[in-house]
């Protein structure tokens, strides 16, 4: 499975960006994004159940980030609002053939698929 991920860019603190992920085939079971800055672990952004469309998110960005997928397209989105600059950072799609349930605590090693990334920077 190939993901490409796009729609990163420089925004302010306050505005919002749109991430998406291009998926080459939609028999993913879960599909989420992480985040990753410099010397620091991937973190976990937020997934979504493929065939449900249940989502979780991380408390950091609960209320401001949306995680939603077009399945004709096979894409995944994250609509990010009322940044800030600690959202700063190298955003990766990442997916698996497992359908887990919302609460489970997924990290990057539920995941075997992953995108390129694309950087998403906030100024404050």
């Amino acid at each position: 499975v190939q993901l490409q991920a796009y729609g990163g860019g420089l925004v302010q603190t306050g505005g919002s960006l749109r991430l998406a992920c291009a998926a080459s085939e939609g028999a993913l079971g879960t599909m989420g994004w992480f985040r990753q800055n410099p010397g620091k672990e991937r973190e976990f952004v937020g997934a979504i159940r493929w065939s449900m469309g249940n989502t979780n998110y991380a408390d950091s960005v609960k209320g401001r980030f949306t995680i939603s997928r077009d399945r004709a397209k096979n894409t995944l989105y994250l609509q990010m609002n009322s940044l800030k600059p600690e959202d700063t950072g190298v955003y990766y799609c990442a997916g698996t053939y497992r359908a887990f349930i919302t609460s489970t605590r997924l990290n990057e090693g539920h995941f075997g698929f992953w995108g390129q990334g694309t950087l998403v920077t906030v100024s404050s």
